[in-house]
């Protein structure tokens, strides 16, 4: 296991804030976004491993797992650590973000002692986890997958087709969702798995893009056996850890994505309009642009101490869903503004980074990726849906006839 440095800081968070930024100034690779621009699936996967494994060194890759674990950081000093890794230009961590975020937030809440023992050392080595949970006929409502898991003595015996799986091509692990009792009501029959992407009768089939890229997968499972002890939580009880997981994707990552959004994506484009377009005006200087421009800044503070917020003190029922929709559409709409400016040279941008994030600064294919925001782990009408009837108590919806 990789011994990271301690995350638990003395000196206050402006004392962090310089030992991060001299932590940046020393690690993070100046030329990095020009050797990831048009990289091959081998050389962005070694970059990423390379990253991760430099800021597990520092004790900065997972700040937000407990201490016990190698994170144990205080919400102040994780808003500085996020805020000085964006201002830096920090490469984001693409690959492992299933692993830290999503595989780790199951583990802590729904899995065994052995289940932990065994994988949290082993993500923090560079274990890379994916998400087995979307079917072809069951995206947003994924209570309607049929994927199935028969149990043969000590193990399960799994067959059906997962899809929109993030770099499942480069997967050691993948968090399953599969249908153990056909009989029952659908949130009810549904069982969650730890898969060993190694195990016989799997194939994956990455799916090309329209931006060129090939970041999701098919996932077809043909007589895959998992062994009963990977089982996470209780049989049939797979839909209660499944919030867990979602939990992790709409709250904890959402405290870095914001400050990305804050300290990299919004200051490119206040610098886009800086520049003289075509008719060499400026587009800051036109009254309408500068006030969309100040509507953003206002809409992204908001939306960083929201985060803030919500790391400290996750309590309301709705939190996650509000946090999430407020990014997903937000980040729509500061990447359509760049775009509008960007004008005809940003449409002409054909590669991003393969380790940045969102707001690349790659406008057109920032917006095009923008969209995916506002779908994967609960779509903008699901997250509506979850404020109104949990967080304000509005009736449920009425079931169609």
């Amino acid at each position: 296991m990789t011994q990271s440095a301690s995350v638990v800081c003395d000196q206050g968070p402006e004392g962090f804030r310089s030992e991060v930024r001299e932590w940046c100034r020393v690690h993070v690779p100046n030329d990095w976004r020009t050797a990831q621009t048009g990289a091959s699936a081998e050389t962005f996967v070694a970059f990423q491993k390379d990253w991760f494994a430099t800021l597990a060194r520092a004790g900065y890759a997972v700040p937000h797992w407990p201490k016990e674990w190698g994170g144990g950081m205080s919400v102040a000093d994780q808003v500085v650590l996020y805020q000085e890794l964006a201002a830096h230009d920090a490469p984001r961590l693409v690959l492992p973000f299933v692993s830290i975020h999503h595989a780790a937030s199951t583990l802590l809440a729904a899995g065994t002692d052995e289940q932990r023992s065994r994988h949290l050392p082993a993500i923090l080595d560079g274990e890379i986890w994916c998400q087995g949970f979307s079917e072809p006929g069951a995206g947003s409502d994924m209570a309607a997958l049929s994927t199935s898991a028969r149990r043969v003595g000590d193990h399960y015996l799994v067959n059906g087709q997962k899809l929109w799986a993030s770099g499942a091509l480069h997967a050691d692990w993948c968090l399953l969702l599969a249908r153990t009792d056909p009989e029952a009501p659908k949130r009810q029959g549904i069982s969650y798995f730890l898969l060993d992407m190694a195990a016989p009768g799997i194939d994956v089939r990455p799916i090309r893009q329209a931006t060129g890229e090939s970041h999701f997968c098919e996932i077809f499972l043909n007589d895959v056996e998992i062994p009963a002890t990977q089982l996470v939580g209780p049989e049939n009880e797979g839909w209660r850890v499944a919030q867990e997981t979602l939990g992790a994707e709409r709250g904890m990552t959402m405290l870095e994505l914001a400050e990305r959004l804050g300290h990299g994506g919004f200051p490119w484009l206040v610098d886009l309009c800086r520049h003289p377009g075509p008719d060499g005006t400026r587009p800051l200087d036109d009254s309408r642009v500068a006030d969309r421009l100040a509507a953003l800044e206002t809409e992204i503070t908001g939306l960083r101490l929201l985060c803030a917020e919500f790391v400290a003190d996750h309590s309301g029922p709705a939190d996650a869903s509000i946090v999430k929709l407020y990014y997903s559409e937000l980040l729509q709409r500061v990447m359509d503004l760049g775009a509008e400016i960007g004008g005809l040279d940003a449409q002409t941008q054909l590669r991003k980074p393969l380790s940045s994030g969102w707001e690349s600064g790659t406008w057109v294919l920032d917006f095009i990726g923008s969209w995916e925001w506002t779908i994967p782990g609960g779509t903008s009408e699901i997250q509506r849906t979850i404020i109104g009837e949990r967080g304000l108590g509005l009736p449920r919806e009425p079931k169609g006839i």
